[in-house]
Parts: C-alpha cells; sequence; structure tokens
C-alpha cells in the first residue's frame, strides 16, 4: 500500500516518471508520459481561454453563482468579471503560459539524456510546475499599463503564431519528399512498389480535383461568387504548375526522386485549406427578387447544424484543440528537429515503409516488458543512454503554440468582437490567415525542386 501511496507522490512533487492510473493498463515510457503531462497542462490551459472567450459561460455564471457580482468586486475584476473574460483576459493567461514553455526551453537547452539534474526537472515534479504555471497564468493579470502590454504583445503573438504555421508547412513539404524517396527506394528489391506509387498517386489526386470540383459547385453560383471563383482557379492552377515542375526534365535531372507523389500530397493540403478558408469566410447576404436577405456562396446542406451554435462551438473548439496538440506532438521528434534542420538519413539508408508523420509511439516492445510473470516499475527510463526527443526543441514548438492558440482564439486581428459563439461562424482574418498558409506552402515545395537548379554548386539533402 506504501508503495501505491508513494508513487504518486513521488511522480507530483519528486524526479519519478508519471505512470498509467490504473494497474491494467500497459507501462509506459517516461519520455511518452512526460510529453503526455505537458499536453495536459496546455489542454487545460486552452479550455480556460476557450470559456473565457464564451459570452454563454459569462452569462451562465452570472445567473447561477451566488454573489457573483459581490465575488467580482471582491477580488477586483470589475463588477461582472470582465476583467476575466474576452480577448485581453486571453492574452494575459496565455503570456503565462508562453513564459513558462519558454523558460523550460532556455532550462533544458543541451540535454543528452535524462540523468542530469535539470532532466530530472523537465521530467519530474509535476505538481510544483502546476502551481508554476498557474502563477504565472495569474502573475499576468498584475501586468502594469496593460494597454502598452497588449499591443505589443499582440504582435509578438502573430509572429509567433506564423512561426508555428511555418513549422508545420515544412514538416509537410518533408514528409512528402520522405515517403516518395523511401518508395521510391523499394523498387529496388520489389517491382510492387511501382504499382503502389502509382495508386495512392491516383488517390491523391484524385481526392485533389474532386475537392476542387466539390468547392466549385457548392461555394459559387452562376452569378457573383467571383472571389470564390478566382481563389478556387488560382489554387487549382498551383496544384498544376507544381505537378508540371515535379516532372520537368530540368527538376528529374538534379532531382531524380522527384515525382508526382509529392506534388499530389500538397494537392491535397492546398485542397484541404481552400477548403477550410471557404468554410471560414463570411457570409454574403444579398436581397433576392422579394426583398428577403439571402445567404449565397455557401452550401445549402446542413443548415440546421449551424443553427445550433452550442453544438458548433463544442465540436469546433475540440477540433482546433485536437489539431494543435497533435501538430505539437509531431512536431517535437527528434526527426521533425533534424528535417527543419536539413539534416537527413543517408539515401542508402532509407527503409522501404509508410513514413506517417513522426509521432508519439502506441506500443512498446521494450524486452523487459515482454517477459512473462515480471511485474517491475510502472515507468520505463528509457531515455538514459540519450533522449528521445530534444527536450528545448519540444518546449519552444508549444511556446510557438500558446501564441498560435492565442491569435486564433481572440480570431488573429478581430480580436474586439471576437468570441467563442461566432468563432466558427466566419471571419475575413481566419480567412487570410489559412489562403496565406495555402500559398507558403506552395512556394516552399516549388523552391524545393528549383533551389538545386538555381544554386546548383550545392548540396540539397531533399
Amino acid at each position: 500500500v506504501s508503495a501505491q501511496v508513494c508513487a504518486p507522490l513521488a511522480c507530483c512533487c519528486g524526479s519519478a516518471g508519471c505512470s498509467l492510473c490504473c494497474d491494467c493498463c500497459p507501462r509506459i515510457r517516461q519520455s511518452l508520459s512526460t510529453r503526455f503531462m505537458y499536453a495536459l497542462y496546455f489542454i487545460l490551459v486552452v479550455g480556460l481561454c476557450c470559456i473565457m472567450m464564451s459570452t454563454t459561460v459569462a452569462h451562465k455564471m452570472k445567473e447561477h453563482i451566488p454573489f457573483f457580482e459581490e465575488m467580482c468586486k471582491g477580488i477586483k475584476a470589475g463588477d461582472t468579471c470582465e476583467k476575466l473574460v474576452g480577448y485581453s483576459a486571453v492574452y494575459r493567461v496565455c503570456f503565462g503560459m508562453a513564459c513558462f514553455f519558454f523558460i523550460f526551453c532556455l532550462l533544458t537547452l543541451k540535454i543528452n539524456n535524462s540523468k542530469s539534474c535539470r532532466a530530472h526537472i523537465h521530467n519530474g515534479f509535476w505538481f510544483f510546475k502546476l502551481l508554476l504555471l498557474g502563477a504565472m497564468c495569474s502573475g499576468a493579470f498584475f501586468i502594469p499599463d496593460q494597454d502598452t502590454f497588449l499591443n505589443a504583445w499582440r504582435y509578438v503573438g502573430a509572429i509567433g503564431g506564423f512561426l508555428f504555421i511555418g513549422i508545420q508547412l515544412l514538416l509537410l513539404v518533408e514528409f512528402a519528399h520522405k515517403w516518395n524517396k523511401n518508395w521510391t527506394a523499394g523498387t529496388a528489391s520489389n517491382k510492387l512498389w511501382y504499382a503502389s506509387l502509382a495508386l495512392v498517386t491516383l488517390i491523391m489526386y484524385s481526392v485533389a480535383t474532386g475537392g476542387l470540383v466539390s468547392m466549385a459547385v457548392f461555394y459559387t453560383q452562376k452569378d457573383g461568387c467571383m472571389e470564390n471563383k478566382i481563389l478556387l482557379g488560382v489554387n487549382g492552377g498551383l496544384c498544376l504548375l507544381i505537378s508540371l515542375v515535379a516532372i520537368s526534365p530540368s527538376v528529374q535531372n538534379r532531382q531524380p526522386h522527384s515525382g508526382l507523389l509529392q506534388s499530389g500530397v500538397i494537392s491535397c493540403y492546398v485542397t484541404y485549406l481552400t477548403f477550410s478558408a471557404l468554410s471560414s469566410k463570411p457570409a454574403e447576404v444579398v436581397l433576392d427578387e422579394h426583398g428577403k436577405n439571402i445567404t449565397i456562396c455557401v452550401p445549402n446542406f446542413g443548415q440546421d447544424l449551424y443553427k445550433d451554435e452550442n453544438l458548433v462551438t463544442i465540436l469546433g473548439t475540440g477540433l482546433l484543440i485536437g489539431c494543435i496538440l497533435y501538430s505539437c506532438l509531431t512536431s517535437t521528434t527528434r526527426s521533425s528537429s533534424d528535417a527543419l534542420q536539413g539534416r537527413y538519413a543517408a539515401p542508402e539508408l532509407e527503409v522501404s515503409s509508410f513514413p506517417f508523420p513522426p509521432g508519439l509511439p502506441l506500443c512498446f516492445t521494450d524486452t523487459e516488458e515482454q517477459q512473462p510473470g515480471k511485474k517491475g516499475p510502472r515507468v520505463i527510463y528509457d531515455e538514459k543512454k540519450g533522449t528521445v526527443y530534444i527536450y528545448s526543441y519540444f518546449h519552444f514548438v508549444f511556446f510557438l503554440a500558446s501564441l498560435y492558440v492565442m491569435m486564433t482564439v481572440t480570431n488573429w486581428f478581430n480580436y474586439e468582437s471576437a468570441n467563442m459563439e461566432s468563432f466558427f461562424s466566419g471571419s475575413w482574418s481566419i480567412f487570410w490567415v489559412k489562403m496565406a498558409s495555402c500559398w507558403i506552402c506552395v512556394l516552399l515545395y516549388l523552391w524545393t525542386l528549383v533551389a538545386p537548379l538555381c544554386c546548383p554548386t550545392r548540396q540539397f539533402s531533399v
């Protein structure tokens, strides 16, 4: 019994790794449990930010909490706690979370294994870290000269948010090249890899073409919707351009691994971003011949779903948090860090397999774990010889993610009128951020194709 009591205490207040809560669950690697705990803290703060931006939650609290106004005045948060809600409160909370991850980014620089003192701090002391995170988020509300702070922090948030998007786009381009390279390497031993390449490429282009055609049907009309028509034409033309450049003789001569699979992956992502941007665009309302307001340039189906604002807000918020968290965790592995720094495995070391975006291991195959009848510790300390991921880079990505969340939840540059209930109904800021991301992704991929032609004396790994 004492061991069962001491284990959680050692995890929360000491340097021991955290295990799963039930004995029936499999044992867990320390590298995974640590990332899980930081992700949990991140989710808690993001959830708090979403609550702060929700007018529905604010009204419910005012109606159902006794002595609500007296409590707000007691903590000097305004008559109705207006200082604890809205975009300014989210800016302050995200400032505290960003500082938390930035401090740990500096603290964990140059850590090569889990034996050092700083590694113990990174992998344990979770209760004290939670107190520190809470203190930082709360302390941001006492920063003097709030107007100057909010204006300056907004620009820092925008820069960090765009950097976070840029990292995801770079990793996507790297993923497309790596996928094609190691499947092409497989053709040397088995010709069936040619069929796999052809099939997947056909699927990718079918999805991209079908998506663009569907958007042309549902997001345009015979009269009007000129912006949507232009954007669909431009993005469709960009997909065609990168496909032609990828198979052009000059590019093939310098990069034999270049092909339609990479351009198909990028085309699918361009299609997805185009759909996401058009879905985020504010609705256009015009008068019909009877003088009634009608919405144009949007699909007619699914209108009943959008009428339930609470359902849309809950589902959309959950999806937003999930996507951001997935982007954080898949871009903080060692292979992702090496890719961003231009370090790749040698071509002869490529293994023919499907290169899923590098994420978290879902199963554990340690020899210790496979031995029957051996109880062993609940946590597998798998970083004694070397770290599985780069600690400082992990915290830096979460630092950028904190800024991205801050800008996204507060509607980027339309922050004054932002709230969670109207977040998924359309915003020009979010629309243009997504369209810009789409075009930057195409430019990054084009640069990986033409860079060897522009700089023939340099060696490029992609």
